[in-house]
């Protein structure tokens, strides 16, 4: 896997629903490394950290591969990089082949897998319809949030190397379906409640979602 394009933003102002709204969705390619820091990455605009940024979220990647699909879905809307607000674009990532936990060396920095990404109302300002949030829900690509445990720099043309993959238990497709399936796949559910590297928090929201569906 190598990175293809290092993406930044402003904070842009957007309309939603009658107020606005800020937000840095609005991530464009750059031709600098980007510093990977323990909470974000240097130099980009997080603006709501309830939902992005942190520890569990210091980086979004999104894989080239997938970009076909949107394009064939949007085909009149101009597709730079950064589009779905990564941070970096990588090709060849795939999300039901790398595992919750993977540790991986990504140019300086020691990276580690922590969660697929959730959608909300902002990839649709992106979009400039709301429909693309129910469509990447239905999708099986939702890109990849990392913790990062050695910070450093990124620059396009680095590789994405495996170290170590000390769980190998849950997939990252694996734990989307389960966050975002109305009624979750059980073996999905009860490997991402039995893994060390599935936030509590948001083995607690699993528990509280099925129990809605008995």
């Amino acid at each position: 896997m190598k990175v293809i394009s290092t993406n930044i933003s402003d904070i842009q102002v957007i309309k939603f629903r009658g107020k606005n709204v800020k937000t840095g969705i609005f991530k464009y390619p750059t031709t600098e490394a980007i510093f990977l820091g323990k909470e974000d990455v240097a130099k980009d605009n997080v603006v709501d950290r309830r939902y992005h940024g942190g520890f569990d979220k210091a980086c979004y990647l999104y894989s080239t591969a997938h970009y076909n699909y949107w394009k064939v879905l949007y085909p009149n809307l101009k597709f730079d990089f950064g589009m779905f607000g990564e941070n970096l674009s990588i090709d060849a990532l795939f999300e039901n082949k790398i595992y919750i936990g993977d540790i991986y060396q990504l140019g300086e920095a020691k990276v580690q897998i922590s969660q697929p990404r959730e959608p909300c109302f902002k990839l649709g300002a992106r979009f400039e319809t709301q429909k693309v949030v129910h469509q990447f829900l239905k999708a099986d690509f939702p890109g990849i949030y990392l913790r990062v445990l050695e910070e450093g720099n990124v620059s396009i043309g680095d590789e994405m190397t495996l170290l170590e993959s000390p769980e190998k238990l849950l997939t990252v497709l694996e734990y989307y379906r389960t966050l975002v399936d109305k009624i979750p796949n059980e073996d999905f559910k009860q490997r991402t409640l039995k893994s060390k590297f599935v936030r509590e928090k948001k083995k607690e929201e699993i528990i509280k979602m099925t129990n809605r569906h008995l």
